[in-house]
Parts: C-alpha cells; structure tokens; sequence
C-alpha cells in the first residue's frame, strides 16, 4: 500500500512544490495530507468495507443505489485513477528526459508500455510482489542520493539555513494563524481537506483493504502505510531544498528550466553519475509500484460494477473475465498515457487527479456507509450537484474558464462543492423516504451472530 501511495508523482511532485518560491515548504500538503487520509480510511472505512465482504469499492453504491448509478459513480473514479497515472507517468517522462537524455514522448511510452504490459499478464499478484521490490528501491536509492545532494552546498543544515533565508514564511511546515487569516489561507485549507479525505475513496487503496486477511490487518495496514508515507517523502524533501538554494552560476550551469524536473535535474548535477543513475531507478520503481496499481484497480472496476451487472450471461467464466480485464488495463493504460503527453505538470495532475474523487466520492462513500436513510434520489442529486458546482468554477489545468460567479481568489471551491453535494444528498433522501425508501447495507456483526 504505502508503494502505491508513493509513486512518481509522489517524490517529484513533492520535490518540485519544495522548491518552487510560489509553493515552498508551507504548500507541500500531499504526503501528511494523503498519510492522515489513510489514518482516517483505516480507522472509518477499511473496516466496514472489509467486515462487508465487498469486492471494489462500489459495492455499497449498488447493493443500496442500483447497478446504474454505481455505473454512474464509476465515471469519476475512473477518471481519479487516470489523472494520478498520468502524473505518474508525467513524472518518469521529465525523469528520463534530463538524466538520460531521452525526449519527453519516449519517456513515457516506454514506462507507460512496460508497467501496462507485466500487469495484463500477471495481474494482482504481479502488482503486489513487484511493488515490494519496487518500495526498496525507491527507499535505498534516494536515501543514497541525499547526502551526495546536501554536501554540494556544505551539509544538511547549511542547505536547511539556505532554505529559510530564500523562502522565508514558506518554509514552514505548517502554517500559522495569520496565514490562515491572510488571502490565501482558505485555498490551503481547501488543499489540505482535498488531499486529506479526498484520499480515502479510491478503488486503489480498497483493492488493497478489501484483499487483506481479516477486517483488522486492513486496519494496520492502513496504520503502517500512513506512517510509510511520511518517511518516503523525506528524501524528495532535501532534495527539493537542495535545487531551490543551489548556487548554479558558480557551478557553471544553468538552472532548471521548470520546477516539475527540479528533482532529475539535481540528480544529475549535483551527484555523481552512479548516483544519478541510481536515484533514476529509484523514480522509475516509483512510477511503476503506482501505474500497474492504478490501472488494474479501474479495470478491476469496470468488470465488477460496469460490464458484470449488464452482462446478459449470469456466470461469466474466468476466461472471459480475465480477457475483460486485461482489456480494461489496456485501454486505461492508453488514455492515462495520452493525457500525460499532454499535461506535463506534475503536481497540476497530482492535484488534479484528488479533486473530483474528493468531491464527488467522498461524500456519497461517507453518506452511503455511514446514514442508514441514503436513497438512490438523494445520491443522483448530490451527484449532480457537486458536479454542477465544481465544473463551474473551471480549471485552470485545462484552460477552462467556470462559469459560475465565485470570488475569484481564496474560495475553497472544492470543500464548498463536496459540502453542498454531501448535505443535499441528506436532504433530498429524508424528503423521498415516504415514496423511496433506503436499502440497507448488511450488518456483519448480525450475519455473525446469526451463523
């Protein structure tokens, strides 16, 4: 679980919002904000989900909505899962390109063709042992790059003093009270609240719950990857202070052209070339441990929730499942590598790939799990209406202009979206009890006790 939270996107993006002056250390929100999502989904969910015996993360919308709106809430988790493969191929593509010289397209077809291809051929099981492999590597190979990194500017603390002279208030780790105060403390509490629970809804983290020994390793294991998160991050960290206080003229180089490659770019000039190339197969592990993961839990998705239910056949034999699946990677695995060909921001997607997951599926996960009234009006209606609300404040990402009068800066667009969709899906499901009621979910202590 914590290989598949700490993807490509994971140490570049946390690389570049450490050494971007816009960001700094104070906008770098994603590894405590998704470590608490799993603290929060380990205490909340992993073990409703698992006691349930559900087998994606769908199930309570279809036991309790139907087959079609559970197809229907398919659509943004799908595309959750395509915008985080995306950055994470967005991240291996950068990578390559400075270390190895290779240009940005190539990069990624050939990431994106051979994480694609070992998870059409060995599924979960191929995804879960090379993503332990996968894990060391990351963990050993940038560990050895950071004190290559920080002695070229005269050790840890000397860079560390850099830092916060460079930076200033952005070099907290958290912010105080006059910053939340200040223009921009509502759009990070937006993030914040965007990262922390908008990490819980997502098949990628169920298929791991969900395929765990009992209601309580789900548990731990959530525990144990939050806590993996955190050190994972460590090493982008110092290396993203390290290529933001860099003195590059008195190297005789040029400074990075962009922030989003600012931790390839270290590697490669300010370790020796080994190093480099070993940090490099560090990100490549990284990119690889999330992409098979992504991918297999969408098309794991789709057969499930999408294509089983609809299917005229009522026993679909494994064959055919199998075939389906891997067809599901395929197509997935292409779009996500065409969407990074064309978005290459890596924290822009990282960002990106967290919102509509954030708010549209977290609230109808929490309203379906946890209010026993929830019907399948109240759930198409929320649906509509945190989709109404977020298109309409646009996304930048895509050149899109909202539609909607909101103010045009520190608006927590997406809380506010995800808020208004929660309680209208209260709302709207107390007022049609009378002529629809809810279906309940299965108690398992009740089956338990009826056994």
């Amino acid at each position: 679980m914590t290989a598949t939270w700490v993807g490509g996107g994971y140490i570049n993006g946390t690389a570049e919002a450490v050494a971007d002056p816009s960001q700094g250390l104070i906008w770098l929100i994603a590894p405590w904000g998704y470590a608490i999502s799993l603290i929060l989904g380990g205490k909340f969910f992993a073990v409703k989900m698992r006691s349930m015996g559900f087998t994606t993360m769908l199930d309570p919308f279809e036991i309790r909505y139907g087959k079609k709106v559970a197809a229907l809430l398919f659509i943004p988790a799908l595309i959750g899962e395509i915008f985080w493969s995306s950055a994470i191929l967005t991240a291996l593509g950068t990578t390559f390109g400075v270390v190895l010289g290779f240009d940005f397209q190539t990069s990624i077809l050939i990431s994106s063709s051979v994480a694609v291809g070992y998870t059409v051929l060995g599924g979960l099981m191929a995804v879960a042992y090379t993503d332990v492999i996968q894990l060391f590597f990351i963990l050993i190979g940038l560990a050895i790059a950071v004190p290559y990194v920080t002695d070229s500017q005269g050790g840890f603390w000397v860079s560390w003093d850099l830092y916060k002279m460079k930076m200033g208030e952005s070099a907290q780790l958290f912010p105080g009270i006059d910053f939340l105060f200040a223009d921009s403390g509502l759009t990070w509490l937006d993030s914040a609240f965007l990262l922390a629970l908008g990490g819980i809804p997502w098949q990628v983290y169920f298929q791991r719950v969900l395929s765990s020994p009992s209601a309580q390793k789900a548990k731990q294991l959530s525990y144990i990857a939050a806590f993996g998160c955190l050190i994972m991050a460590i090493p982008s960290i110092w290396i993203g202070i390290a290529g933001a206080t860099a003195d590059w003229e008195n190297l005789n180089l040029e400074p990075p052209p962009s922030y989003s490659i600012i931790l390839p770019y270290v590697l490669q000039y300010l370790t020796p070339p080994v190093i480099a190339t070993i940090g490099l197969s560090a990100v490549a592990a990284a990119v690889m441990s999330s992409v098979d993961s992504s991918i297999l839990s969408a098309s794991s998705m789709f057969f499930w929730n999408v294509y089983r239910p609809f299917a005229k056949e009522k026993n679909i034999d494994s064959k055919k499942i199998k075939r389906i699946v891997q067809l599901g990677i395929l197509i997935i695995g292409a779009i996500a590598t065409f969407i990074s060909l064309q978005v290459q921001s890596v924290y822009a997607l990282w960002f990106l790939c967290a919102d509509l997951v954030y708010v549209v599926l977290f609230p109808q996960l929490s309203v379906a799990l946890f209010f026993k009234k929830a019907n399948k009006l109240g759930a198409i209606s929320g649906f509509l209406i945190s989709i109404f609300l977020r298109i309409g404040g646009g996304e930048t990402t895509f050149n899109f202009d909202g539609f909607l009068p909101y103010p045009e800066e520190n608006f927590p667009l997406r809380t506010f979206s995800m808020l208004t969709g929660m309680l209208t899906i209260i709302l709207v499901s107390l007022l049609t009890q009378k002529f629809q009621p809810a279906v309940q979910l299965p108690d398992p202590l009740q089956e338990k006790n009826n056994e």
